[in-house]
């Protein structure tokens, strides 16, 4: 008969649980050494995705290979409320309903909000129990909760103390439609092909000599809009071009205010005609040169991404504008060419796709990442690259090292304010903190509002394993602010992994109808199939390749993992394990070869090879104990054959099968479980879960 997951999944899980052992208070005093795991917290604001059941299995073979090992392991559950992100999907829901935040108050809004998002992580949790995640629920935490709040205030008052933080008005990084600043992290790139207007400036004072007697200085922008609020025209110092045009005056078109021309080194000489408009209020780069030139800073698109009541285009969205603008300049003769076929990047909302706006924004609350504290200690962006250089973090895959250490070069001061509702209220203040303020803190946060001695015990945690896109995201802010808070690193090793893609190797999604729902697919073809799908094949930073044939052929593996074992347990009714079997030399072989193979097993669990060990076992347990030990055994079960022939086949069958389900469980954890509750077994533990490791 088939195996049945549905008939032993939801049972086994309830064993475990009542078994305590998920705890590591409640494992042998034996298990001392401490493995810890803290759990990356899903967003609890809907159900769990492909993505999230690859970090769980990854997560949770570590677990139950090191509870194995004998190691005091701790994989502490948690859930995210995830800011913005929680935010932008129940305002999806709110326009469902015809409803707006805008026309909400902000307590009404909370508190909808928290509602949903309890409601989600309760879901969430029933998520992660099914698929086999082998956490300790009794210290389960929430990034609300009190004591987290109460840390994350800590951390903030401390960064204040030490003059890491301060309030100014910046170029921030804000989406029109959400209506909410964004950090560097949080805004998509795409390349397109954009139009690049070459617009004529005209010089107050003519020069006839200029240019073969032109009486304008030429700004190639692919912005037309933001020129109302242009404060100046730069040049590069060296460029020749300009030498006797710096200091000049030029009349602003359609505007007619008088702006200078100033020389700034960050021009870059090769764009357009070497001389560009500087808008202050509407581009970073041009606020660092406001800043050094005292140039005024006028804003003339709002927050709701359209133009300002001060400019004679009032209401329009920016981009009507554009056109507008651009037929204006036209009428005057004032557009010299327009470039139809230039190539840039644009900035957009890694939510909604929509196009970012810089603007300016006052009471913005940022982190210094790389001036040193008061304290006189190194900076948070130091701090972390000599961490890692010194070895004191590892990361798996190696290369991504290099790529962490990249990118801490060109860190920029953080800012932590944002202008919703969900969150964690700033001091003071009508916005919230970013969410990665606080799941940045996540590690030290989780044990030090823990039980007595959990930040003692098991800080800085084993491993941290995620996702390698959110590396900048979440890891290098975890490491700072770890270092930072507490003094030492919060974990010393990180495994990252892959994104999920299918077998055509392209990126899931719901508008290409390739996403697969790992409890939809668990459902038909049990969790453990799933699990062992998501395993094999997966290497450390790669994308990993899952599709539903895939899926369907560790379900295979999962029957003949069923059936072997009732064909071993229907053998051993009559099994006398207190006798002594005479072993052939070919069953000292197969029980030498195992030992090996577990041995070659352990070293690939030890290096993160866990695509590889489950592979291995895989063939294993098919190729060799299947179709060919039990195969040979066959005929000792046969009613003409000795009883010592029998023994020592039985033996060898029982010893080999033991081994190969406690390989399995950190894979399969539900069927070895089960197989290991109807085993005939003496001195049995309660689990296959607190077993030895057979190696």
């Amino acid at each position: 008969m088939p195996y049945d997951p549905k008939q032993t999944e939801d049972k086994i899980y309830k064993l475990w649980e009542e078994s305590g052992f998920f705890n590591p208070d409640n494992l042998d005093k034996k298990h001392k050494k401490p493995f810890a795991i803290i759990m990356p917290p899903p967003n609890a604001n809907g159900a769990l995705h492909i993505g999230h059941a690859v970090f769980i299995t990854l997560q949770d073979i570590m677990i139950r290979y090191n509870r194995m090992r004998g190691l005091k392991t701790l994989w502490l559950p948690g859930a995210d409320h995830a800011g913005f992100e929680t935010q932008v999907v129940y305002e999806k829901k709110l326009e469902k309903e015809g409803r707006s935040r805008f026309h909400m108050q902000r307590d009404e809004l909370y508190k909808e909000i928290l509602e949903f998002t309890l409601k989600n992580k309760a879901v969430m949790e029933g998520q992660l129990k099914k698929l086999g995640a082998s956490c300790d629920w009794s210290r389960e935490k929430f990034t609300l909760d009190p004591k987290i709040i109460e840390i994350v205030y800590e951390t903030f008052e401390q960064l204040k103390k030490d003059d890491l933080i301060y309030k100014g008005k910046r170029i921030v990084n804000w989406c029109p439609k959400h209506r909410t600043s964004l950090s560097d992290l949080e805004v998509k790139y795409e390349d397109m092909t954009s139009p690049l207007y070459y617009i004529k400036y005209p010089l107050k004072d003519v020069l006839r000599q200029y240019q073969d007697d032109n009486n304008f200085v030429v700004v190639a922008t692919t912005r037309p809009e933001t020129m109302l609020g242009d404060t100046a025209v730069a040049v590069n110092p060296k460029d020749k071009r300009y030498k006797n045009l710096i200091g000049k005056i030029l009349i602003l078109p359609l505007v007619n205010r008088e702006i200078p021309i100033v020389a700034d080194e960050a021009v870059d000489l090769k764009f357009g005609t070497g001389a560009v408009k500087v808008t202050p209020a509407h581009d970073p780069t041009d606020f660092e040169i406001s800043q050094r030139h005292n140039l005024e800073l006028i804003q003339v698109i709002g927050f709701d991404g359209k133009m300002a009541e001060s400019t004679s285009y009032a209401g329009l969205p920016a981009a009507e504008a554009r056109k507008k603008i651009v037929q204006d300049l036209q009428v005057q003769n004032l557009i010299e060419k327009i470039d139809l076929e230039y190539k840039n990047r644009i900035s957009m909302c890694y939510k909604c796709g929509r196009v970012i706006e810089p603007l300016p924004l006052d009471n913005q609350l940022f982190i210094k990442m790389t001036a040193k504290p008061k304290s006189g200690k190194l900076s948070l962006r130091d701090a972390a690259v000599k961490a890692v250089k010194n070895g004191e973090i590892e990361f798996t895959p190696k290369r991504m090292e290099k790529v962490f250490l990249h990118w801490m070069k060109n860190l920029k001061d953080w800012n932590i304010s944002r202008q919703i509702v969900w969150g964690i209220p700033i001091p003071g203040s009508n916005d919230v903190f970013d969410t990665w303020f606080s799941s940045g803190q996540w590690p030290f946060a989780t044990l030090m509002s823990g039980k007595k001695d959990d930040f003692k015990n098991f800080y800085p945690t084993s491993v941290m394993e995620t996702g390698w896109d959110i590396l900048f995201f979440w890891v290098a802010r975890m490491i700072m602010l770890g270092i930072y808070k507490t003094g030492k690193v919060p974990f010393k090793n990180v495994y990252l992994h892959g994104l999920v893609r299918d077998k055509d190797r392209q990126k899931m999604s719901k508008s290409k109808g390739n996403v697969i729902d790992p409890l939809g697919v668990a459902e038909i073809y049990g969790t453990d199939a799933v699990r062992m799908a998501l395993t094999v094949g997966n290497t450390p930073g790669n994308d990993i390749v899952i599709f539903e044939e895939k899926i369907k052929g560790y379900r295979n593996f999962a029957n003949k993992i069923w059936n072997a074992s009732k064909f071993v347990i229907q053998n051993l009714k009559d099994y006398n394990p207190s006798k002594k079997p005479t072993l052939t030399s070919k069953d000292k072989k197969h029980l030498a070869n195992f030992k090996k193979m577990a041995k070659d097993i352990t070293k690939q669990m030890d290096s993160y090879r866990f695509y590889s060990a489950a592979e291995k076992i895989y063939h294993y347990f098919w190729h060799t104990f299947c179709d060919k030990i039990i195969e040979e055994s066959k005929p000792a079960f046969a009613e003409a054959s000795s009883g010592k022939e029998k023994l020592a086949k039985q033996y060898v069958l029982l010893e080999i099968l033991i081994g190969s389900i406690k390989l399995l469980h950190p894979f399969m954890p539900f069927i070895t479980e089960e197989i290991y509750q109807q085993l005939p077994t003496k001195n049995k533990k309660k689990c296959i879960m607190i077993e030895e490791w057979p190696a």
